[in-house]
């Protein structure tokens, strides 16, 4: 696995990963403010046309808009982020698709300490996850994503308006 925008902490102890976001981070386009921001934190590896992928994930979200979960990219104009979104001091179960302009659905979620998401993707199709106990999860998102040889696949964390927070994945799978 490699980073995309490597934020100045991290550490790998076997399946788990403990992230620190760098201040002012994100992937977003256009939509809302008509900014683009490529500067969130992703470590990620290329992936064929069809899998799933899964990670467990907890956080010390302190911010607007502190995010972390999973990310499926081709380039860009074109990725789905989804995971835990700190918005107005909830936690949500968030997901953004992006098509050279972003869209945003978010569900807001008990505040749980940890959370599991699931993201599978088949021919032109992805299909968003949760789960608040790592069995039963609920979809919470259909999207399209223009079919591609290869996909980066990997996890995502960003602080667009804080000075960063810390966030543990562990047991990160593609399948």
């Amino acid at each position: 696995m490699k980073w995309y925008n490597e934020p100045s902490s991290w550490h790998q102890e076997g399946e788990r990963l403990l992230v620190k976001s760098d201040p002012k981070t994100d992937f977003w386009r256009k939509t809302h403010d008509g900014g683009i921001r490529d500067s969130g934190h992703f470590y990620h590896r290329v992936i064929g046309r069809h899998f799933t992928a899964e990670v467990k994930l907890s956080g010390r979200y302190t911010s607007l808009y502190d995010q972390a979960g999973l990310m499926v990219r081709l380039d860009e104009l074109n990725w789905m982020k989804c995971g835990i979104e700190y918005v107005n001091g909830t936690q949500n179960a968030s997901v953004v698709c992006t098509r050279d302009w972003s869209d945003w659905s978010v569900i807001p979620l008990p505040n749980p300490p940890t959370v599991w998401f699931r993201a599978c993707y088949q021919a032109t199709t992805c299909e968003v996850y949760y789960s608040l106990d790592g069995e039963k999860y609920t979809m919470i998102r259909q999207a399209f994503l223009p079919e591609a040889r290869n996909y980066q696949v990997g996890l995502m964390i960003a602080s667009p308006t804080g000075d960063g927070f810390e966030v543990e994945f562990e047991g990160f799978q593609v399948r």
